[in-house]
């Protein structure tokens, strides 16, 4: 249980870094701003658009997640996505993908997620 509970706040690897490539992207934009420098603004939009590119990738390899709250077992951010290989319903960018997810009621046939060991602070391990 993180700080929010039991509410799946959607951090996945495909999250976090699609967010850290457009924000260094507004960075670079702004200080080309700044300084007035045309060429700096397109590479900071060329940036940015690469967050969102980035970010869709890796929703696509599984380390994103579908619309909506996820089982417990699968809320931590570094937790890949079984079905993300497959697409999710009602999902854009699977859908752009040409994914064809597996349809509401069909058994799930992948594989059960590997859970992501997090170590706490002050634990030794053996």
């Amino acid at each position: 249980m993180g700080a929010h509970g039991d509410h799946d706040m959607g951090h996945t690897v495909a999250g976090w870094t699609g967010s850290v490539i457009a924000i260094l992207g507004f960075t670079i934009a702004g200080a080309a701003l700044i300084l007035a420098s045309p060429t700096g603004l397109w590479l900071g939009a060329l940036v940015t658009a690469l967050g969102g590119v980035a970010s869709w990738l890796l929703h696509l390899a599984g380390r994103g997640k579908p619309t909506g709250p996820r089982p417990h077992h699968l809320r931590h951010w570094r937790t890949p996505d079984p079905a993300g290989r497959r697409g999710h319903p009602d999902c854009l960018g699977c859908r752009l993908a040409g994914r064809t997810p597996v349809a509401a009621g069909e058994p799930d046939t992948s594989p059960a997620p590997v859970p992501v060991p997090v170590a706490l602070s002050g634990q030794r391990r053996s």
